[in-house]
C-alpha cells in the first residue's frame, strides 16, 4: 500500500536515475504541472480542472523574521537560513481566498539531483484538506484575506543545506507547481539550541561562545611562554556557507550522511587537507611557499575558503595544524556544530602507536634524524566538537577531538576523529574513531637512545610526563587561555593516570617493555630567558645533587634550529663542559649564546631546541633534558582614527619597522575583521634596514557590538609578526573623533 496521497509514480524514477546523490548543487526539478497516472477525460485540461480555479501569485520566505528568531541573521545572505526541529513561517499569497476544508496545497523542499522521499531529500508537507506531512511538520498559522501564513518544522535529523522550495496546488488529476525560483530557497543548519539535535548544547554562554563567535584565539609558542594570534573564523561573512556546502559537493561527500554530525565531522576532517582527495588546503612544513601563501601569513579562514570557491575547488597553498584548525573551526561552527580550537603543547606523532616516542643520539649528544621515525611537536592544534555520539555509550558523548591535519591515515584517508575526549582520559581506546593515535598524542614516553659508532643503541633516559605538558583552548568572552589538561588527562603520577594508562594497553596500545634504568640521583632542569629574535640568549643549567655523596658529571650541550614539529634544521651549537657537585647541593652552569651564532640558520616561527646529555661517572648512568625556546617577532602596531560606529567610515593604519641589519623582501602585510572589513593585502618588494611602511585603509563596521581587527606581516626571513586590536561599535553621532592604538 502506498504512503503517498495519489497514486503516481515519482517523478525522479520516471527519469530512469539510480544514483548516490553527492551535491548540494547539482539540481534536477520537477515539472511545473505534473498529471497523476489515474482516468482523465480526453482531451486538453484547463486551468479550472488543473488547478482547481487555485494559483499561487508569490511566496514570502519571512527572511528578516525568520533568520533572526532562529539565530542566523549574522549570516551575510538575502536567502532564508533556518536551523532544524524549529519553526519558521512563510507566507504563500493566492488568487483567492484559501479553503482548508476543500483546497490541497503541498509544500516541496527539494536537495540535490535527485530527491528522494525516502531519503530525506524530497520532503513534503501538505496543508488543507488531505492533510499530508512526510519527515517534516507543517500547519496553517493564520489566513488573512488571500495569504496564508505556514508554519514549516525540519525534523531534528534532517539532511543540512540548500533546499530548493516549491508550492503545489493539488487535485485529483495532478498538481500544478510554482516555478523554480532561487529567493525562496533555504539553507537548514544543524541547531545546538534544541534538545533534540544531536549538536545541543544546554548554555547559552557557551553557544555564543562556540557557535556564534566570528573570531577566536590560537595559541602556540611553548608551554611555559605561551604566545597566541587572533583569527577570523568569520563563518557568517558572505559566500562562506556556500563555500562550506561545496567543500562537501567536491568531496563527493553522499547527502544522506549530511544529517548525522558525527559523519559531517569525520567527513570535514578529511576534507580540509588535500593530501589524498584534492580536499581544501595542501599541507605544507618545507619551509618554501613560493607557490602559495605560508602558512603564517593567513590571518582567517574566509580568504582561504572563498579562494577554494573561486578557482574551481583547486586546493588552496599553503596550511600548516593551526590553519587547518582554523578552517575546520569555522566550517563546523558556520553548519551549526559547536567547535573550538585545542592547542596541545609537545605533541607526539606516534607513527607506531605504542606510547613510546624515540629519539636518538649520535655519540656526540646529537640528534640522529635518521634513526627516527616519530617525532616531538612543539605544539599541536586541533579542534573539539560538542555532540551526542549516538554510536557510543552516552558518558562518551560531548566534546570529541577531531584533526585534520593529515599526519596518518584513518579509513584510507588522512583524517583522524571524532573520538571521545572521556575515552581518552579513561584510556577506554577500542570505540572509534581514532583513539589509539590521540591518546599517544598525549601520553606517550620519550624514550633517548644512544647509538655508537657501530651502530649499536642503548636507552639512557626515559621521560613519561614530556608529553601532552599543557593543554588550552581559548576562555568564553575573552581572548585569554583556559587549561584544560585535566579534561583529557589525570595528574602525572597519579593512581587514575595508572590506571589509564593499564587501560590504554588492554585496549590495544603496546606495552612498555623497555627496562628500569639505573637511577643518577642527579636531576637536570634547563632554563632560558624569554628573548626577541636577534637578541643574545642566556641558557642556565642547574645540576641537583640529591644524593649524599660527591657526583661528577660530564655534560654535552647541543643547540639546534627547529621546525615547530621538531624536526631539527641546523646545529649551531655543541659544547662539552665538566662539573662536580657535592652531596645535596646545586650546581648551575650558565651558556651564553650569541645571536649572530643562530641568526643566519632561523626557519619559520624561530624555534631552538637545546639538548642536554649527561653523564654521571660514579654510577654509569645518563640523563637528558631539553627546551625548546620561541624567540618573539618584532612588533606590529594597528591605529584606528575615528569612532567607531555603524556605517561610519573610519581609517585604520598598520605600522611596522625593520629593527634587523638585513633587508625583508617579498613582505606581505595583511588587514582582517568580521564584520568590518574583508580581507586586505598589501605588497612590499623589500623593507630596508631600519626602514618603516605604513599600510592605510578604510572601513564601514557593519554591525554593533565588540570587533577584532588583526593583521599580520609574513616574509621568507619573518614569520608569525601578528597583532590584533578589540574595540566596541557604536551608534555614536558624535562628531569627536579618537584614536585607537595597540602595540
Amino acid at each position: 500500500m502506498s504512503l503517498l496521497p495519489y497514486p503516481t509514480q515519482p517523478w525522479e524514477l520516471q527519469r530512469g536515475r539510480i544514483s548516490i546523490a553527492n551535491s548540494n548543487y547539482d539540481e534536477s526539478n520537477p515539472p511545473k504541472y505534473e498529471a497523476f497516472d489515474v482516468l482523465r477525460p480526453r482531451g486538453p485540461l484547463d486551468e479550472e480542472t488543473k488547478a482547481a480555479g487555485l494559483s499561487v501569485l508569490s511566496i514570502d520566505m519571512r527572511v528578516t523574521e525568520n533568520k533572526k528568531d532562529h539565530n542566523t541573521d549574522k549570516y551575510t545572505c538575502s536567502t532564508l537560513i533556518v536551523r532544524r526541529n524549529k519553526e519558521f513561517t512563510i507566507i504563500i499569497k493566492l488568487d483567492r481566498a484559501f479553503n482548508a476544508e476543500q483546497d490541497d496545497v503541498q509544500m516541496e523542499f527539494l536537495i540535490g539531483s535527485s530527491p528522494d522521499k525516502n531519503k530525506g531529500t524530497y520532503i513534503t508537507v501538505s496543508i488543507g484538506k488531505r492533510k499530508h506531512n512526510w519527515h517534516w511538520k507543517g500547519r496553517v498559522v493564520e489566513i488573512q484575506g488571500n495569504d496564508v501564513t505556514v508554519g514549516i518544522t525540519p525534523n531534528a535529523s534532517c539532511i543540512i543545506g540548500r533546499f530548493r522550495t516549491f508550492v503545489a496546488v493539488m487535485t485529483d488529476l495532478g498538481k500544478e507547481r510554482t516555478e523554480r525560483n532561487p529567493d525562496t530557497d533555504l539553507y537548514v543548519l544543524f541547531n545546538p539550541w534544541d534538545p533534540a539535535d544531536q549538536v545541543y548544547m544546554d548554555k547559552e554562554e557557551d553557544r555564543q561562545e562556540y557557535v556564534m563567535n566570528d573570531v577566536g584565539t590560537i595559541y602556540n609558542g611553548e608551554f611555559n611562554n605561551i604566545t597566541s594570534r587572533s583569527w577570523n573564523f568569520g563563518q557568517f561573512e558572505e559566500g562562506v556557507l556556500d563555500a562550506c556546502l561545496l567543500v562537501m559537493d567536491a568531496g563527493k561527500v553522499p547527502l544522506l550522511f549530511r544529517g548525522n554530525a558525527t559523519e559531517v565531522v569525520r567527513q570535514g576532517s578529511a576534507l580540509m587537507n588535500a593530501q589524498d582527495d584534492d580536499g581544501l588546503m595542501v599541507g605544507s612544513w618545507t619551509g618554501e611557499y613560493s607557490g602559495g601563501t605560508a602558512p603564517t601569513a593567513w590571518t582567517g579562514s574566509p580568504e582561504i575558503l572563498l579562494k577554494y570557491a573561486k578557482e574551481g575547488c583547486e586546493p588552496v597553498c599553503f596550511a600548516q595544524c593551526w590553519v587547518f584548525a582554523g578552517v575546520l573551526n569555522t566550517f563546523l561552527r558556520c553548519l551549526g556544530i559547536p567547535t573550538r580550537v585545542i592547542t596541545n603543547f609537545f605533541s607526539a606523532h606516534d607513527n607506531t602507536g605504542n606510547l613510546k616516542t624515540d629519539i636518538v643520539l649520535d655519540n656526540e649528544g646529537k640528534v640522529d634524524r635518521s634513526r627516527m621515525k616519530d617525532s616531538i611537536w612543539n605544539y599541536h592544534c586541533w579542534n573539539e566538537v560538542y555532540m551526542k555520539r549516538l554510536d557510543l555509550p552516552e558518558k562518551y558523548s560531548g566534546w570529541q577531538v577531531v584533526d585534520s591535519t593529515p599526519q596518518e591515515t584513518s579509513d584510507g584517508l588522512y583524517r583522524c576523529g571524532p573520538t571521545s575526549v572521556n575515552a581518552i582520559k579513561e584510556g577506554e581506546l577500542s570505540y572509534p574513531f581514532d583513539a589509539k593515535f590521540v591518546f599517544a598524542e598525549m601520553n606517550s614516553d620519550v624514550i633517548y637512545h644512544m647509538c655508537d659508532k657501530y651502530g649499536k643503541m642503548k636507552i639512557i633516559h626515559v621521560d613519561s610526563a614530556y608529553m601532552g605538558k599543557l593543554l588550552v583552548t581559548k576562555k568564553k568572552d575573552c581572548s585569554k587561555y583556559e587549561d584544560i589538561t585535566s579534561a583529557y588527562k589525570y595528574p602525572e603520577g597519579s593512581l587514575k593516570e595508572r590506571e589509564a594508562i593499564h587501560m590504554a594497553e588492554r585496549r590495544g596500545v603496546s606495552t612498555k617493555d623497555y627496562l628500569p634504568l639505573t637511577e643518577a640521583g642527579v636531576d637536570f632542569e634547563l632554563q632560558a630567558d624569554t628573548i626577541k629574535m636577534g637578541d643574545d640568549l642566556k641558557l642556565t643549567l642547574n645540576i641537583k645533587n640529591q644524593t649524599s655523596q660527591t657526583r661528577n658529571l660530564s655534560t654535552i650541550i647541543t643547540g639546534c634550529v627547529v621546525y615547530y614539529t621538531g624536526i631539527t634544521s641546523t646545529t649551531f651549537m655543541h659544547e662539552n663542559k665538566s662539573v662536580t657537585v657535592e652531596a645535596s647541593k646545586t650546581e648551575s652552569l650558565t651558556i651564553d649564546v650569541k645571536a649572530l651564532e643562530y641568526m643566519p640558520y632561523l626557519v619559520e616561527q624561530s624555534n631552538l631546541l637545546f639538548m642536554v646529555y649527561g653523564h654521571v661517572e660514579e654510577k654509569d648512568a645518563s640523563l637528558f633534558t631539553m627546551r625548546v625556546v620561541t624567540l618573539s617577532p618584532p612588533e606590529l602596531s594597528i591605529k584606528i582614527t575615528g569612532s567607531p560606529r555603524v556605517g561610519k567610515e573610519v581609517m585604520v593604519s598598520v605600522d611596522f619597522q625593520n629593527p634587523y641589519n638585513f633587508i625583508l623582501r617579498k613582505v606581505q602585510l595583511r588587514i582582517d575583521g568580521p564584520g568590518l572589513i574583508t580581507t586586505k593585502l598589501k605588497r612590499y618588494s623589500q623593507i630596508l634596514p631600519g626602514a618603516s611602511v605604513e599600510y592605510k585603509v578604510s572601513l564601514f563596521p557593519r554591525s554593533l557590538g565588540k570587533k577584532v581587527l588583526m593583521a599580520c606581516l609574513d616574509c621568507p626571513l619573518l614569520r608569525q609578526v601578528t597583532t590584533q586590536l578589540e574595540f566596541e561599535v557604536v551608534q555614536d553621532h558624535s562628531e569627536n573623533g579618537n584614536k585607537i592604538e595597540k602595540r
